[in-house]
Parts: structure tokens; sequence; C-alpha cells
């Protein structure tokens, strides 16, 4: 759905649903997402942000049947999920989620993939006099990899992303239209945060040898080349990932803008947050535990130190040692949420920071991504996912519009 006063686009992620083959693919397009458009907005195009494994991607049918049937039932292509490489929902992806990363040929290929069929999905640049005008579309990717896989190789990770620029340029060349990458910080991954990104960002991306690296790889001049660079290279700033990290919005925007780095997207999410931790609170937050997903947890002590667990039993097999502490735990709850004491959302945070969008706007494209749905306790879930993912746009949409 297009936002007004140019605030970009909303839609929500499919990654919500099942989507690791095409036919899955479909199911979610013609039954959930066809009921949410119809509800919504009926009577214009209505946003949707892909999820497509490497399975599906890898199709050749796949480019063709979705650009049909967005076509047919109203849709616009806008994003992609590009991080998660195979199945999401029924069996363990804990940190698997993470491969290939990119230092690997596997991670490049897929996510070249996914670009060529968002090209076949969004319109051409037009020329306007001297100004290009039209869609971008997005991808957003694994931030390098899960960090002790990848920490110490920075440079082999930053040489997958400038090969995939150059596919991006190439693509651009080829078909007018521009897709941007944009990696996700995430806890316990090679860039876990602002800092992680500006930090990589400024010593490997967007550098001069890095755009002469692309110069080489595409054939541009070496000017063409470092304006190609943030073009096609930025961050998907997660609110959840944010907000886990303990970092503010406002701070969180200032040190991006300050670095170059452009905010291709925002995954509108929000994580679980316990303001101090009791036996209570433990007990609760134990419902929160599942064999899917990795539910990293950051614990802030009173003296503001930060003691990382990798996954949510961990944390609490810490006891009554850590009462006292504040917690906040990735697991995506939906945007509405309002559980009761001694539990909290960082929903808080993310109204902030769709209030700086709002004022100032920072991306073009935000994605809700509540994916979590059959995997929530009852008490925060026992809900139809349709009517979740509806009020959660709606929630969206009252903050925005």
């Amino acid at each position: 759905m297009r936002l007004p006063g140019g605030r970009g686009t909303l839609g929500y992620c499919l990654n919500v649903h099942p989507t690791q083959t095409l036919a899955e693919v479909r199911a979610a397009l013609l039954g959930p997402v066809r009921t949410i458009k119809r509800r919504l907005c009926p009577d214009a195009p209505f946003a949707v942000g892909l999820r497509l494994s490497a399975e599906a991607a890898a199709r050749p049918e796949a480019a063709a049947q979705l650009a049909a049937l967005f076509r047919d039932e109203g849709f616009a292509a806008y994003t992609m999920n590009g991080f998660p490489y195979g199945p999401f929902h029924g069996v363990p992806v804990k940190e698997a989620v993470y491969e290939p990363d990119w230092t690997t040929p596997e991670r490049l290929a897929y996510t070249l993939d996914l670009a060529a069929i968002m090209a076949a999905l969004v319109p051409a640049w037009e020329k306007t006099g001297a100004e290009a005008r039209g869609a971008v579309a997005t991808i957003s990717t694994v931030p390098g990899g899960f960090a002790p896989r990848t920490r110490g190789r920075e440079a082999a990770v930053a040489d997958g992303l400038l090969r995939a620029a150059a596919g991006l340029v190439r693509l651009e060349r080829e078909t007018g239209r521009r897709v941007a990458l944009a990696l996700e910080p995430e806890p316990f991954c090679l860039l876990e945060t602002t800092a992680d990104a500006v930090a990589f960002f400024g010593s490997h991306l967007f550098t001069p040898a890095a755009a002469r690296r692309l110069a080489a790889l595409t054939g541009l001049g070496a000017g063409e080349a470092a304006d190609a660079l943030p073009r096609h290279l930025g961050l998907c700033l997660d609110a959840c990932h944010m907000a886990v990290m303990f970092e503010e919005p406002e701070a969180t925007l200032a040190a991006l803008a300050a670095a170059g780095i452009p905010i291709h997207k925002m995954q509108v999410s929000a994580a679980l947050r316990i303001p101090r931790l009791d036996a209570d609170a433990r007990r609760r937050a134990a419902a929160f535990q599942d064999g899917v997903y990795l539910h990293q947890t950051m614990a802030r002590g009173t003296d503001g130190a930060v003691l990382p667990s990798l996954d949510l039993p961990q944390a609490l097999a810490r006891g009554a040692a850590a009462d006292g502490e504040e917690w906040r735990i990735h697991v995506h709850v939906p945007l509405f949420a309002d559980p009761a004491a001694p539990l909290a959302s960082t929903a808080d945070s993310l109204e902030r920071l769709l209030f700086l969008h709002r004022n100032r706007p920072f991306t073009p494209h935000l994605e809700v991504e509540t994916y979590t749905w059959s995997v929530l306790p009852r008490e925060m879930g026992g809900i139809d996912v349709t009517e979740g993912i509806e009020k959660e746009l709606r929630w969206v949409l009252q903050r925005l519009g």
C-alpha cells in the first residue's frame, strides 16, 4: 500500500506463510494475501513482500508465473526477503538461517536469482529530462553471516557483496530495473548493531578500493562505481533487532545518516521485553521457547552491562541469578500485543521509529514481519494469522496514515 506524504510503500512479508516451494508461494498469494487485499485496499494495488526459498527461486517458470499472478490479482511487488535460504517453517531453523553466508557462491547465486525475479515484477525506470523515475525493488539479506563463522572473514564477505552489486548493476543495464540489496543487522551476526554496520561499510563497501573493485567487475568508471555502491547496497533496519540490542531509534538514524548508509528497507517488528526479571517473568518467558527459531536474549544489569545469550534456554538457565535485569528477547511479537506485566514488548521503540519516519521519511519500503504466529504461546497468539496480519497492518496505518 502506498503511504501518504511520500512515506513509501507498506506491505507484509510472505515468510509468515510456508514458501519453500513455488506451489506454496502461489497458495499464500491466492489465500491469505488475496483475503487481506480485499479487506484493506480492494480498489488499489496491494504491496506484497515476497519470500522465496532457493528451491523456489531457481524454478525457471517462477518469474513468469508470479508476474501473471500479480497482474491478475492486483498485487504490487516492491521487496523480497532474501534472508532465509531454505525451509523456514515446521523444522528447526535456529542459526542455520544464516547459511549459506556471504562468503559463499551459493548466497550470491540465490540473491541474483531473487533480483532477476524482482526485475520481472517491478516497473522499468523512465527517463524524464535529466532524471530517472521509477520503482526500486529491494532485497533484505543476511548481515554477512553468523558471527562465529564469519568474524575475521570480513574481506571475503565484502567481496561477495561487491559481486552482488556488480550483478545488480548489470541487471539494471539489461532491464531498466534497479534492485537494492539491504543487509539486516541481527544479534550474533557479523553485523549486530548500527555501529557494526557503520564500521563495515566504512572499511569495506563505501571505499575507493570497493569502487575500484566494482568498476573492474562492471566496466563502470571509478566515479560511476562509487555512485553505484549506495544505489545497490545499504541496510534493512529491523526494528525488533534494533530494540533487542538496546539501540535507540534517534541515535540509529543519526549514525546511519552521518555515515551515508541508505536504509533501503525497514522491517516493522517488535520484540519481547521484560522490564525487570523475576520468578514470574522467568516462568512466563519460558513459554516462548521453541525448537524452530533462535531467540537471542540480551540481559542488561543495573550497572548497564549487557550479557548476551545465543538462545532463550541459555538465558533462562541462569535462574534467579538474573533477577532484576532487563531482558530483550528476539521473538517477533504482534505489533498490537499488550502482554500483561511483568512482560512487555518493544512496540514503544517501534512507535518512536514510525513517528520519525512519518515526519521525515527515511526509507522507501516498510514491511511487517511477524513470522512467529505458529510458535507463539497462547497468551500472545491464539488468533487467526490472517486476522492478525490485517490487525498489524491497520496498527501501522494508524501511525503513518
